[in-house]
C-alpha cells in the first residue's frame, strides 16, 4: 500500500539533480541499468520504491530492492549500480541525509530501555534491511509535504525525526545510534576516515592515525575493518583513485601530473591501479568520461 503511493510521489517530484524542496531529502530516478559507478556514500538512509541496486564496499556487496532500505553511517568509497531499471519502469528511490547532531538529540530524549542494547565493537558502516511499514508510512507523509508548501517548514523536521527514530530503534539501529555518540567505536573510525580523506595524498603511519582516533593500533585495525571492509591503506587507495578520476575529467592530458597530485610517485603504479579499479587505463577512461559529458550536455541543449 505504502509503496504504490511512494512510487507516485517520487515520480512526480524528481528533479534532474535529485534534490527536493525539503532540505536533506533526495529523490532518484534511473530509467536504464547503469555501469558500476564509484562515489562516496555519504551518511544517508536510502529507500528503494521500484527497481534494485547493487552497492559494493571493499569485498562486501549489498543488494536492495523495492521495500528495502540501506543505511550508510559513515561516508565511504563505494561502487553503485542500478540493476533493475527501464524507461517504462524506472528505478525510484528516496534518500535522507543523516545528521549526527539530530541522532544525538534523540538519544538524549529517549528514556531508559527505549533503545536496544548496543552490541560489542563497531558495526558495519553500511547495512540493508526490509523497511517496516511505520518507516514507509513516515517517508510517504514526508514526501506529501512537497505538495503542501504551507505545512512544510513546520512538519518536515518533525517527520524527519520520526524516520530517524524508526531507524534508531530498528534492525540497523546500532550503526545509527553510534553515529550520534561521540565516544562510540563508529565515531572513532569516522574520525580516522575524515582524516584520511583530508590527507589522502600524504603517506601516513597507521599507528599515528590510530592515536588521532583515540584507539590502540589493534582496536583501530579491528574497528576500521569492521566499518569500512578495508584496511586503512586500501581505503586511502580508493580515495586517491576516485579523486584522480574526477581530476582527469578536466585534465585528461595530464595523467602523470594527476597521479602525482593524488599521491602516486610512480606513474606505472598509478596506471596499473587505476586500470584495476576502473577497467581502463587513465587516459582512455578520461576520454570516455569527456565524451559522455559532451553527449549529456548535447542532450540538454
Amino acid at each position: 500500500m505504502y509503496l504504490d503511493e511512494l512510487r507516485t510521489l517520487l515520480a512526480r517530484h524528481v528533479r534532474p539533480d535529485w534534490t527536493t524542496a525539503i532540505d536533506g531529502v533526495l529523490i532518484s530516478k534511473v530509467d536504464r541499468p547503469d555501469p558500476p559507478e564509484p562515489s562516496m556514500s555519504g551518511t544517508v538512509l536510502a529507500v528503494i520504491a521500484q527497481g534494485a541496486k547493487h552497492l559494493a564496499l571493499g569485498d562486501r556487496v549489498y543488494e536492495y530492492g523495492a521495500g528495502q532500505y540501506l543505511v550508510a553511517s559513515v561516508d565511504l568509497p563505494v561502487t553503485g549500480q542500478f540493476i533493475q531499471a527501464a524507461p517504462d519502469r524506472p528505478a525510484l528511490g528516496f534518500g535522507l541525509v543523516l545528521e549526527p547532531s539530530v541522532v544525538a538529540e534523540l538519544l538524549l530524549q529517549a528514556g531508559p530501555g527505549d533503545t536496544p542494547r548496543a552490541g560489542a565493537g563497531a558495526p558495519s558502516g553500511i547495512a540493508v534491511s526490509d523497511a517496516p511499514p511505520a518507516m514507509l508510512d513516515a517517508v510517504v507523509r514526508l514526501l506529501r509535504l512537497l505538495d503542501e508548501p504551507r505545512d512544510r517548514a513546520v512538519l518536515a523536521p518533525l517527520i524527519k525525526r520520526e524516520i530517524l527514530w524508526r531507524l534508531i530503534t530498528g534492525e540497523q539501529g546500532a550503526a545509527v545510534r553510534q553515529l550520534g555518540l561521540a565516544d562510540s567505536g563508529l565515531s572513532h573510525v569516522s574520525r580516522a576516515v575524515r582524516w584520511i580523506r583530508e590527507h589522502y595524498a600524504e603517506p601516513f603511519r597507521v599507528e599515528d592515525v590510530a592515536r588521532l582516533s583515540g584507539m590502540s593500533v589493534s582496536a583501530f585495525y579491528r574497528n576500521f575493518q569492521a566499518v569500512t571492509a578495508m584496511s586503512p591503506i586500501q581505503f586511502q587507495k580508493q580515495i586517491r583513485l576516485q579523486e584522480a578520476r574526477l581530476l582527469l575529467a578536466t585534465h585528461p592530458g595530464d595523467v602523470t601530473g594527476v597521479g602525482h597530485r593524488v599521491g602516486y610517485d610512480n606513474p606505472s603504479q598509478f596506471s596499473r591501479e587505476y586500470r584495476r579499479q576502473f577497467g581502463e587505463p587513465p587516459s582512455r577512461d578520461a576520454a570516455r568520461l569527456r565524451n559522455t559529458a559532451r553527449t549529456a550536455a548535447g542532450a540538454l541543449t
